[in-house]
């Protein structure tokens, strides 16, 4: 009789651990599917405006929306998975703009051609950034992200080239009124999405597990044999890059680029606080953030 009860007992655990298997996967798949169809809706928005409905505050909302989402969530590739809280962040919202911003100025190529290469510039800068600041943590990060990003905004304010503290007016796309926004509208779309898919890959890959790892104790994952350092550095290159992306975009749709726009330090405490309001380490928090 007992040797029947084990038995009856382990088939009723496996029935319990398959059903449960089994709800996982329908709540997982119907995340999938909401998602899909909020993503569908926000795609077919613009097509509304081309009908003739009259959106171009609510396709304006709505791309700076996206913009935010890109850049809250790469920032939380850093600042969330590491805990390395950067306030200097819109120095590669700056590097992005600026170059695209330029190139636009001097040769008529648009940001939305320029834009990855931007993307690669703020990598690049991302990663020189990090190799000096990641040397320090806790509030000497916080402090040496902000002074960095004073230091940058004085250079920019008296660098002729660039236009100094006036900037540099961009020449605007050569479309209808009512149409000029649907590009930019689908390009943010595009970097929010890719920087979600991004974000949601590190964070479930042995990457984001190090990461995660960095921000419990970064000792002790030193100890275990994590290579903090790079990790560190990694996160803030891919980080830098859709920010960049994002920089370059927001330059042309606002047809000028100033330093009193791409380098006050509020873009950079919007990222963080919308990651906080969110749930900071989520894929979603900086979503829900940007959208609050």
């Amino acid at each position: 009789m007992s040797e029947e009860r084990k038995a009856d007992e382990i088939i009723t655990e496996r029935k319990l651990y398959e059903r449960t298997l089994v709800d996982k996967r329908s709540k997982k798949g119907s995340r999938k599917s909401l998602t899909l169809l909020i993503v569908g809706i926000l795609a077919m928005l613009p097509l509304f405006q081309v009908a003739g409905f009259q959106l171009n505050y609510i396709l304006h909302l709505t791309l700076y929306t996206f913009m935010y989402i890109a850049m809250a969530s790469s920032w939380n590739i850093l600042g969330g998975y590491t805990g390395y809280v950067s306030l200097g962040h819109n120095l590669f919202f700056c590097i992005g703009g600026y170059f695209s911003g330029m190139i636009l100025a001097r040769y008529g190529i648009s940001s939305f051609i320029t834009a990855p290469v931007a993307g690669v510039v703020a990598m690049l800068a991302g990663f020189l950034v990090g190799f000096i600041t990641l040397r320090v943590r806790g509030p000497a990060f916080i402090i040496s992200s902000i002074a960095l990003l004073m230091m940058v905004k004085i250079l920019f304010d008296n660098w002729e080239y660039v236009g100094g503290s006036n900037g540099v007016s961009l020449p605007q796309m050569d479309l209808p009124a009512q149409f000029i926004k649907i590009p930019f509208y689908y390009a943010m779309m595009l970097i929010a999405v890719l920087t979600l898919i991004t974000s949601y890959a590190i964070r479930h890959s042995k990457i984001g597990l190090g990461l995660r790892a960095i921000s419990q104790d970064e000792v002790k994952a030193e100890c275990a044999g994590i290579d903090t350092r790079f990790l560190k550095i990694l996160s803030f290159a891919i980080s830098a890059f859709f920010v960049g992306i994002a920089g370059a975009v927001w330059a042309e749709y606002l047809t000028y680029i100033r330093p009193n726009i791409f380098l006050i330090i509020l873009i950079a405490a919007n990222m963080v606080l919308m990651c906080i309001l969110g749930g900071k380490g989520t894929v979603a928090g900086p979503v829900v953030g940007a959208i609050l």
